[in-house]
């Protein structure tokens, strides 16, 4: 799932992409570069950050959407949002995921939304808001209540009408979680499988290895890469990422190593 970022104040490329024919390029790289999914997004998530009306995410968004369809009308795309409303303008244009960082909290028309039009449908884990989500997180036991969570909510969508095969599990590495909870998820990937969905897994670039390593923002893609290496040996096969050639390569060599053969990854 290749990043592509209309925001000017996303933590590793915002403002880069802000102009629809840069997004669309940039996006149209992405997908030669070997990414299955062009995920778009117009609101940053980090820390502080501060959240959108859903007509300027539509603003920013849709004309992106639009030039991805007109020259890739194939590829599918996944938009980053958790309101209603946008979600609505951009299944009817063609998007085919919403990647929703609220699992439906906090616009509670979204559920309908899903129900009505059947999506892909990512249900990530976080612990409050990106404005605070940072601010002194606590767990009684981290690997517990992610469980919790993603159980609760796969009941809740399921009764809602949406169809379990449509969803995919995201940890939220980094929404709400200090160094040591994200390195305790982890270690123990496998407890998400249990649930017999998909783990979509997003570290590109995160703070997690400037904690751990020291590394600034720009220097974090090889630390990128063999966590998303070392991740798909897990069993976790999907990987939200800014540089899509890097990932591509590091999967192929994991297999390769794993295999005794190169595959196709």
């Amino acid at each position: 799932m290749g990043i592509v970022n209309v925001t000017p104040d996303s933590f590793f490329d915002g403002g880069m992409h802000m102009k629809t024919e840069d997004a669309v390029a940039h996006a149209l790289r992405l997908r030669d570069d070997g990414a299955d999914i062009l995920d778009l997004g117009a609101e940053s998530s980090r820390p502080g950050a501060r959240p959108l009306s859903s007509e300027e995410e539509l603003a920013r968004l849709l004309p992106v959407l639009c030039g991805i369809r007109a020259r890739a009308s194939g590829v599918c795309i996944s938009v980053d949002t958790y309101h209603a409303a946008t979600a609505d303008a951009v299944l009817r244009c063609g998007a085919e995921i919403i990647n929703d960082i609220s699992g439906c909290d906090y616009d509670p028309g979204l559920l309908d939304v899903l129900t009505q039009y059947r999506p892909g449908y990512v249900l990530m884990h976080r612990q409050g808001r990106p404005a605070t989500m940072q601010v002194a997180p606590r767990y009684d036991d981290v690997r517990r209540e992610v469980m919790e969570f993603f159980e609760q909510g796969l009941n809740r969508l399921t009764r809602a009408g949406l169809p379990e095969d449509r969803i995919a599990l995201d940890p939220g590495i980094g929404f709400g979680k200090t160094l040591e909870h994200n390195l305790t998820l982890l270690a123990h990937a496998e407890d998400w499988r249990t649930f017999g969905r998909p783990v979509l897994m997003g570290l590109s670039m995160k703070s997690l290895f400037g904690d751990l390593l020291g590394l600034p923002a720009a220097r974090r893609g090889a630390a990128t890469q063999t966590a998303t290496a070392l991740l798909w040996q897990k069993g976790v096969f999907w990987h939200r990422v800014h540089d899509a050639a890097a990932a591509r390569q590091g999967l192929r060599l994991a297999a390769a190593l794993r295999t005794g053969g190169a595959l196709h990854v």
